[in-house]
């Protein structure tokens, strides 16, 4: 699935059906090489601020946020060969004594930095979660400050971009040129062999680690989207090593990781359509229709126009492409949001009023100098080399297209995020059976919307009936990708009581009513898309 907000975006999904192979359970700790103890130290400057900008009004956790490297193999079954290093962030309980646990997060993509994901979750957890958990954070390997860190093609995503067209011959041609020179890029890029050792079980494995330089028996985690489905892997690879495990926005494994991509296509579509309608009802705001089809005209005759003439900044620095503005927009699928719903709409009103700086702000993109791809290089090498996707474009041209005649908003885009997996330059393995091991554990709890585009509802019915005795938390009619810390108590509620006590739901499926949509909020106006704003609604 796609991530935000390089092209367009989803969490992590894609491909053909597992097949039957089943995980060996790991006996204590096999496949981890010697883990030293995490030596901690004070964050950079650089990394401190950007945690007091997001977080800190939140709760103050710049001044105590810790930082480290852990040291791990390349390749597990080589544990004495090559090294790489994970930066790992730790931000400390606020209780005395020794705290009740540590949970290590991951943040999703796959491609998502889960260094800053640590003060994150742990700013957003209750007085009583902060004064008795650490929360640790980590880069998993290739990402962000972990070493190395995998970059492809730096002008990749430069503005403007093509068009993502409707599969089109001129489209195809231009967009399949680009993804195998990306993919040659990256193997170009690969000083050390990483691309052959990215995958989600690598990424478990590494979990493992953590957990033991920890010096902790059990793992406690909390994974959101992607990160639902390396805690799953987790959990069938280690059984007997998880603690208390809460997965967020629940990945579908049978669907890993090509239909995925299918199923979240229909799903966003639906969500632009809603978000649509919230646009139309609010017409004396942003002016765009008074109806869904009117507002949803808006949109796609402005897409069409910037295919054919994308719109500039006065200094030509930054453009909005119909691809960037794809991309953009998509953000107000992910969840409601007063903030993020009325930016989208605010910068598509500025547009129609003529202020083209507040809607370059809002959808644009650089158009020179290098754009970082790290996330969207390392999400590529980790769905690509999980399971083998479809090598035939003519099976990814005609499943494509038949969804394509009913969801429009996203498809094709979708197609082009992931078509490096048409000619990845590593080989794929074969997928973990999730939930296919003895001595699972019974106490995994589950969160989910049921119209969460990002990771459909049924993905998280099927990770149910794989992990036996699992719970779920179902947020009914919501569109809120990943619902704990997003606004809801009664969410919230099980979250603590579980981390807390070890309380599970009284049933299997418990249900918690949506949140009402947002209105925009007083003195609305165009804001540009910011890291921090983005960092709350991608997982």
């Amino acid at each position: 699935m796609k991530r935000l907000v390089i092209m367009a975006a989803t969490a992590g999904l894609g491909a053909t059906a597992f097949g039957a192979v089943a995980a060996t359970a790991a006996t204590a700790d096999t496949g981890a090489a010697k883990v030293s103890a995490v030596k901690w130290h004070a964050c950079s400057d650089d990394f401190v601020k950007t945690v007091a900008a997001n977080y800190d009004p939140i709760f103050p956790v710049s001044k105590i946020v810790q930082c480290g490297e852990l040291r791990v193999p390349l390749d597990y079954a080589k544990p004495n060969g090559t090294k790489i290093s994970l930066f790992v962030t730790k931000t400390p309980h606020t209780g005395t004594g020794k705290a009740k646990g540590q949970i290590v997060v991951n943040p999703g993509g796959p491609g998502g930095a889960g260094g800053i994901f640590g003060p994150r979750v742990f700013a957003q957890n209750s007085p009583a979660m902060r004064a008795a958990y650490d929360v640790i954070g980590f880069d998993p390997r290739g990402v962000g400050a972990s070493k190395p860190s995998l970059s492809c093609d730096t002008a990749f995503n430069q503005e403007p971009r093509p068009d993502y067209g409707t599969g089109d011959a001129k489209s195809v041609k231009v967009w399949l040129k680009r993804t195998y020179a990306y993919d040659a890029a990256c193997k170009k890029a690969d000083k050390i062999g990483l691309l052959k050792h990215i995958r989600t079980i690598d990424s478990a494995r590494d979990l493992n680690s953590i957990r033991l330089s920890l010096g902790n028996k059990k793992l406690d985690y909390y994974g959101a989207s992607y990160g639902t489905y390396l805690g799953s892997v987790y959990a069938t690879m280690f059984p007997t090593k998880v603690g208390r495990m809460v997965l967020d926005g629940v990945v579908g494994p049978s669907d890993a990781w090509y239909k995925a991509n299918l199923n979240q296509d229909i799903a966003f579509n639906a969500n632009m359509e809603y978000y649509f309608g919230w646009v139309a009802k609010y017409d004396s705001v942003y002016h765009l229709g008074k109806t869904r089809k009117e507002v949803r005209s808006f949109f796609y005759g402005l897409r069409a126009k910037l295919a054919k003439t994308p719109v500039y900044s006065a200094d030509k620095s930054a453009a909005v492409s119909s691809s960037s503005l794809t991309d953009t927009i998509q953000n107000a699928a992910y969840r409601r949001s007063a903030g993020m719903w009325n930016m989208m709409a605010a910068g598509l009103s500025a547009y129609k009023k003529g202020d083209v700086a507040a809607f370059v702000d809002t959808f644009g993109g650089a158009t020179s100098g290098a754009v970082d791809d790290n996330s969207f290089a390392v999400y590529n090498a980790v769905q690509c080399t999980d399971v083998q996707w479809p090598t035939s474009w003519k099976k990814w041209h005609a499943d494509n297209t038949r969804i394509n005649k009913k969801a429009p908003f996203l498809t094709w885009g979708n197609v082009w995020f992931n078509s490096p997996c048409l000619g990845w330059p590593a080989k794929a393995s074969k997928p973990v059976n999730v939930g296919a091991v003895k001595n699972l554990p019974k106490n995994i709890l589950m969160f989910q919307a049921t119209a969460d585009a990002a990771t459909p509802y049924q993905g998280a019915q099927d990770m149910q009936r794989r992990l036996k005795g699992s719970h779920l938390v179902v947020q009914d009619g919501d569109r809120t990708h990943c619902i704990v810390h997003r606004g809801s108590s009664a969410v919230d509620s099980y979250f603590d009581a579980y981390f807390l006590t070890g309380k599970l739901p009284a049933k299997r499926t418990v249900h918690v009513p949506q949140l009402g949509d947002p209105t925009p909020p007083a003195g609305m106006r165009s804001a540009a898309v910011s890291g921090g704003l983005l960092n709350d609604v991608i997982k």
